[in-house]
């Protein structure tokens, strides 16, 4: 009898039982079976439409092995002391909908449906008390059954990459939960009923459209990650500061004008604030930051650090590339377990190219001798602090800075034109960096001409320029300019006779086509072209270009990206935010420049 086990059908006077062959494909009965006995029964990837009905029942129906084979529970464990489901596995299928019969499955504590295409999910999921852990993330789920609140020992919500665009307030109510991942849908508010989930420890809210957060978030005392990545927020709530237990803050891709001051969140270790507009850092938002491992900071507007970075004593890496950077603080160099310095995409000034290339640890050292080297000299009769600043000369000479710092500087003059008494004040001098940033310059000192031997580093940015002169491309030794914020349309192909230059700065102009010119520079690692007007670029010249690991062409005019680009492997920071493309999307940009290489070779025509 035992070889018919399993495969019996019911005669007409059995009807009223239920056989489990019928018409269910896709669930073989060796796995029902072995589910009675083991409590978990996994039917991921099995191109299953719907749930077969016999799942919901597994617990209530009489198995058909116990009516066909006589000996059922000699070899077996007898059917009605066999374990009910606890674990339900229907990933990777194609189910359109759950069926309230659900409820008939009370001592479930784990349901995992992610990849489906589940529009919503079953009221009666609110009456299995038992549920611990739900994962239905990438579904089309519109809306969550308010239901979902009376799950009370819920620990564990996965919802990511469905198409939220709210959630109830009874979600407030599920105190037991300590993992809430809401990433990649389209909510635009958070419901004040989250200061319920005090036992919460990760938080995603990643990749969705909210404008602010509600105060209500800083209950969540338990919260140990929070991850607010590419969203619209401008402001950050105060009382996200006395968020206790915080110890990850994801704030990259928003739309932040300030750091926010954080002084509970004593046990911080990581801070990412990345591509936001953050122009400054103050003494009091970095005083408090004393557990601070990671402070990543890159593609913002900032033009300072304060001497109290120096205070970050545990601080680890820290990401500035892409600022506004034209000096660096020495209290850099007394980080003593900075590991990473990241500041490539700034207008540094006063430290060479060569001390850059070899590393953060070099870099350090020459802040930590710029230390011990600072200390000025006193007078012995008056205690007055005498240096190059304060000699008699000419007040709108920097004579210092020319005969120290081998830099010609004459910066936020508002000047319409360079006096000749500061070309004149060289002399004799070797100049090897130019700063005339921040004037009202309409045309490119033609005496610049007189540097060409020397200068090596020239920043021009934030004048009125309409065009570059012919006198700065005789500077054969350039090797960094910087025009951002100017009113350039083009660049003169003369420039090709830079055959040194490395970095080129030109955000916020008004070009409209990337210059024909750049393409021909083979020397160039850097270029930064973002808020601009620029609607496409050639890939098969960039990828002749062999040094060229940095291109930002965030916010322009890019309809489309050319998946010949994946090709130009040597980038390592390619930047394309804010360009009215509508692949790759967002959430491959998020994951970075290789993530976005490959993604676009994989698009190219075989």
């Amino acid at each position: 009898m035992s070889r018919f086990r399993g495969r019996g059908r019911l005669a007409g006077p059995r009807a009223g039982f239920r056989t489990e062959t019928d018409e269910e494909p896709g669930v073989p009965q060796g796995l029902i079976k072995a589910a009675r006995k083991s409590g978990q029964l996994n039917l991921s990837g099995r191109g299953l439409s719907q749930v077969p009905p016999s799942v919901w029942r597994i617990n209530l129906d009489v198995p058909e092995e116990s009516r066909q084979n006589l000996s059922f529970g000699a070899a077996d464990d007898r059917w009605w002391e066999q374990s009910d489901l606890t674990k339900l596995i229907l990933a990777s299928n194609k189910l359109q909908c759950l069926s309230e019969d659900i409820k008939f499955l009370p001592a479930l504590i784990v349901l995992d449906v992610h990849d489906n295409k589940l529009p919503s999910l079953p009221k009666s999921l609110g009456e299995i008390e038992n549920l611990q852990r739900i994962n239905s993330s990438n579904n089309i789920l519109k809306e969550l059954p308010e239901e979902i609140g009376k799950l009370k020992h819920l620990k564990s919500l996965l919802l990511q990459h469905n198409q939220l665009e709210q959630i109830p307030e009874t979600i407030g109510e599920l105190h037991s939960l300590e993992e809430l991942d809401l990433s990649n849908n389209s909510l635009s508010t958070i419901p004040c009923s989250f200061a319920g989930l005090t036992h919460l420890v990760q938080l995603n809210l990643s990749n969705n459209k909210l404008k602010s957060l509600p105060a209500e978030i800083s209950r969540m005392k338990s919260l140990r990650q929070l991850d607010c990545t590419s969203n619209l927020l401008e402001t950050i709530p105060p009382e996200l500061a006395g968020m206790e237990s915080l110890e990850q803050l994801y704030l990259r891709h928003n739309k932040l004008c300030y750091l926010p001051e954080l002084p509970a969140c004593k046990l911080l270790k990581e801070l990412h604030v990345g591509n936001n507009r953050i122009q400054m850092l103050s003494s009091e938002h970095l005083k408090h930051l004393s557990s601070i491992i990671t402070l990543e900071l890159r593609d913002n507007k900032i033009k300072s650090l304060p001497e109290e970075i120096g205070l970050l004593q545990g601080l680890e890496r820290l990401d500035l590339t892409n600022n506004d950077l034209s000096s660096l603080p020495s209290a850099l160099g007394k980080l003593p377990n900075l590991k990473s310095l990241l500041l490539e995409g700034n207008p540094l000034r006063g430290i060479r190219r060569d001390i850059f290339n070899k590393g953060t640890q070099e870099l350090l050292k020459y802040l930590r001798s710029r230390v011990q080297n600072a200390d000025p000299p006193h007078d012995k009769l008056d205690g007055s602090v005498v240096n190059a600043m304060t000699l008699p000369s000419e007040s709108s000479v920097n004579l210092h800075a020319i005969t120290t710092l081998k830099a010609l500087e004459y910066s936020e003059k508002q000047a319409a034109i360079i006096p000749d008494e500061i070309f004149n004040a060289v002399g004799n001098n070797v100049i090897t960096t130019v700063n005339f940033s921040k004037n009202q310059l309409t045309e490119v000192p033609p005496r610049i001409v007189d540097l060409k031997d020397t200068v090596s580093d020239i920043n021009l940015g934030f004048n009125k320029l309409p065009s570059i002169s012919l006198q700065l491309c005789m500077l054969q030794r350039l090797t960094h300019v910087d025009f951002r914020n100017n009113v350039l349309t083009y660049l003169p192909p003369e420039m090709e006779a830079l055959l040194k230059l490395q970095t080129i700065i030109l955000s916020f102009n008004r070009f409209k086509t990337f210059p024909e010119v750049l393409y021909r520079i083979s020397t160039l690692d850097t270029i930064l072209f973002s808020n601009n007007h620029i609607g496409s670029v050639d890939p098969l010249q960039l990828k002749k270009m062999p040094n060229l690991t940095t291109l930002d062409l965030q916010n322009n005019d890019l309809l489309q990206v050319p998946p010949e680009l994946g090709n130009c492997e040597n980038l390592r920071s390619l930047n394309l935010e804010g360009n009215p493309f509508r692949n790759p999307r967002a959430a491959i940009l998020a994951k970075g420049t290789a993530a976005v290489l490959e993604y676009l070779r994989s698009r190219i025509p075989t």
